[in-house]
């Protein structure tokens, strides 16, 4: 496997960290990958490349994968530049990359009209999580009414009837996790 110099270090460095955070020794994670210590010792301090066939194992072993030992730290991966949306009544932005590996999105949501009756709410597989940042949200949950005031977050099954809105004269706003039929029924971002 080829690999950048910059990317090589930066593995090295990954392996070395996941393995003290285990409080694993060279001979610990050498057991659990099937590679012995002396070339673990040496993938470590740069004295061998490291090999797919070498990165693979040991990246199970860590119980992480290979993506996630050579991502790049280039500041693109890290600052998300949220995309606006609009809605009747409500404004997203969504604010997790579209590859994330657990299919969940983060959006910060501005709703200003109230929840809508029981018979426009909707219903999809999975769980919904929200916290209040500001003004006062109105969860509809099936035909109870609740008020979820800032600070304070609503946790709930989504094959339940629900719909989220502002109570009062002023906006609400919220930060939300979607799972992907969630992110399609609230969010519509992918």
């Amino acid at each position: 496997m080829e690999q950048e110099p910059d990317v090589d270090r930066l593995v090295r460095q990954r392996i070395r960290a996941l393995r003290v955070a285990r409080g694993w020794s060279l001979d610990a994670l050498a057991a659990r990958s099937h590679l012995s210590p002396s070339n673990l010792s040496r993938i470590e301090t740069g004295g061998r490349r490291i090999a797919l066939d070498q990165l693979i194992p040991i990246a199970r072993a860590l119980d992480t994968t290979v993506d996630q030992l050579i991502e790049s730290t280039n500041d693109e991966d890290v600052i998300i530049r949220p995309q606006r949306g609009e809605r009747p009544g409500m404004t997203i932005w969504s604010l997790a990359r579209e590859r994330n590996p657990n299919h969940l999105t983060v959006a910060k949501m501005r709703i200003t009209t109230p929840a809508p009756p029981i018979q426009d709410a909707g219903m999809h597989p999975g769980r919904d999580w929200f916290t209040v940042l500001t003004g006062t949200a109105e969860l509809r949950l099936g035909d109870r009414l609740m008020l979820i005031e800032p600070g304070s977050a609503a946790e709930f099954s989504t094959m339940i009837p629900h719909a989220i809105g502002a109570h009062g004269p002023r906006p609400v706003e919220i930060l939300m996790i979607l799972t992907q039929d969630g992110s399609h029924a609230h969010a519509q971002v992918d």
